[in-house]
């Protein structure tokens, strides 16, 4: 099975994550850091920036393919993968050390939980209607 719609929105996410992944490593090199953070808040944001990544956006991709498997409209699947890849484009922006309210947090994580939400309703009533 193929998923023509997941697969698009899991490739430009996965590019988003690699760049996550090498701004932790940059963020390590220069601040000499090996393991974990070492005291570091550059080193933190970056770590968090990539963990708040793998926190929300592996289960929001399960989430989306299971509904094109189960065959949601394309229209729904179009517009959540579009929200999500939005949501995880602006959110690393928005982790900044003392800063818990950026306006990029609030929004990327808001739409990140609303597109989970509206997938998990829509599996929820594909199955039960």
């Amino acid at each position: 099975m193929t998923f023509p719609i997941t697969a698009p929105f899991a490739a430009a996410l996965t590019l988003i994550f690699i760049v996550l992944t090498f701004a932790v490593i940059f963020a390590r090199q220069k601040a000499h850091v090996g393991l974990g953070d070492g005291g570091n808040t550059l080193v933190l944001q970056a770590m968090r920036r990539q963990a708040n990544f793998v926190e929300n956006v592996p289960l929001a991709l399960l989430l989306l393919a299971l509904a094109e498997a189960g065959g949601s409209g394309p229209t729904l699947l179009t517009l959540c993968g579009s929200a999500l890849l939005l949501a995880r484009l602006i959110h690393p922006f928005g982790i900044k050390a003392g800063a818990a309210a950026h306006p990029a947090r609030i929004i990327g994580s808001t739409v990140t939980n609303l597109v989970q939400l509206v997938l998990a309703v829509s599996l929820i009533l594909h199955r039960f209607a």
